[in-house]
């Protein structure tokens, strides 16, 4: 009854528009004053959870991928992509879902590939023949593997509230998000078959194609780089992001000639922002995660978990359901935040693989990201299509079945997350 109580109170202050972490930190410090009578563990809790050096790689992954933006790389990524498949019918839904694809790989945000892919592919799959409704879910749906293809935010989150390896999480989300990438890509060439208005455009010739990704090659080699260092044991997250941030600094600056004083100061600014909102939640949430350590409230979850005599995919199953729901109100963080705190020693007691749950709580994220009434994604959508909600809700509506439909296959068959940090050599 404390956990959907406390729930609850965080769910409807956060529905009230208040930010994050004010919601998290004002439940946390009642529950203190109520149990203890003061505040004054929250320093050191705070101070212990952000003394960690891997942190780092927080603001230098966001960096890198604010300099990748600026310097307009999308462009080359879907003028290839679309070179490459797009004479197919329904080639230029999967050159939409392929450059999101490598976009999420190289910005790791959801909201920033729905928001740059979307700007170029909408007009150009309307100009097509594609329904907008059509056009508008391929966008939403495949901004989502930001989230779950490396390097993502919201995995290097889960990493750090379970203190779990990030490069293990890194390589766990790479089969699922191709896998993802597969799935999306197959429902739009089925769902152009049916469609007679929806055109191909021209071949443009090989020579045009090699040409085409001749120009996306600083971009594409940027993946890569970054996950085949951690991958091979070269340099760890952290290093990699400092290597991915000189990179595409270089590449912005002397590739693209587009990357200059003004832009990086505006860069930085977005980094600074960005890095501060995230850390300000961090720092909620370790005081979050020490009230309910407080009120022994994951005690109560695990006893209540082994009087309900829930196997350990029961249990995940139970989880799954509430996450799901979740979604539907809450954004990604919040949801990261405010579950794993709670559910993390119960998943400790029954033998959980943490990278496993991790990736599964990655692909329940993404349908947070285009599931109404909060979906992230549907109103980034509608912002830069100026559509109706409905139109764009209407047109993720099959991407939300086809992710559950990834979901089950991941459910079901846990190696296909665990199998390359197994053989990179990382344990759980």
């Amino acid at each position: 009854m404390t956990t959907f109580l406390i729930l609850f109170a965080l769910i409807v202050m956060l529905l009230t528009g208040m930010p994050i972490f004010a919601g998290l930190g004002l439940t946390s410090i009642g529950i203190m004053l109520i149990t203890e009578g003061s505040v004054s563990s929250v320093a050191d809790t705070v101070f212990a959870k952000l003394d960690n050096g891997i942190l780092t790689a927080i603001p230098m992954f966001a960096f890198m991928a604010h300099v990748m933006i600026k310097s307009r790389v999308v462009d080359d990524l879907y003028d290839a992509a679309n070179a490459m498949v797009g004479h197919f019918k329904g080639g230029l839904g999967v050159a939409t879902v392929l450059s999101c694809t490598i976009f999420a790989a190289i910005s790791g945000s959801s909201v920033a590939t729905a928001l740059t892919i979307g700007s170029s592919a909408i007009p150009q799959m309307q100009r097509f023949g594609y329904r907008p409704r059509d056009a508008y879910g391929v966008i939403a749906a495949g901004g989502t593997l930001g989230i779950l293809i490396p390097p993502s935010g919201p995995l290097i989150l889960y990493a750090i509230v379970t203190e779990t390896s990030i490069g293990a999480l890194f390589l766990a989300g790479l089969i699922p998000g191709i896998m993802m990438a597969l799935i999306f890509a197959l429902y739009c060439v089925s769902q152009a078959y049916f469609q007679p208005n929806v055109e191909n455009s021209n071949w443009i010739g090989w020579s045009s194609c090699a040409n085409a990704l001749k120009k996306s090659f600083w971009s594409l080699a940027m993946p890569p780089l970054v996950l085949g260092g951690i991958y091979f044991g070269v340099f760890t997250a952290s290093e990699a992001a400092s290597i991915g941030c000189i990179y595409a600094l270089l590449v912005g600056a002397l590739v693209y000639r587009n990357f200059g004083w003004r832009e990086l100061a505006e860069t930085s600014y977005e980094t600074v922002r960005t890095t501060a909102m995230l850390f300000m939640i961090l720092a909620a949430a370790s005081m979050f995660s020490h009230a309910v350590t407080i009120i022994r409230l994951p005690i109560e979850l695990m006893e209540s978990v082994a009087a309900l005599g829930l196997s350990q995919f029961g249990f995940i199953l139970v989880v799954m359901a509430v996450i799901f729901v979740l979604g539907m109100f809450l954004e990604t963080i919040s949801i990261i935040l405010i579950t794993t705190p709670i559910i993390l020693p119960a998943l400790i007691q029954l033998d959980v693989n943490l990278i496993w749950y991790g990736i599964l709580l990655m692909i329940n994220l993404e349908l947070a990201l285009i599931t109404p009434p909060v979906g992230m994604n549907l109103f980034v959508i509608k912002g830069i299509a100026n559509a109706p909600l409905s139109e764009v809700i209407l047109g993720s509506l099959p991407y939300v079945l086809l992710m559950l439909l990834g979901l089950i296959i991941v459910l079901f068959i846990p190696g296909l997350s665990t199998w390359l940090p197994e053989i990179a050599g990382f344990g759980q």
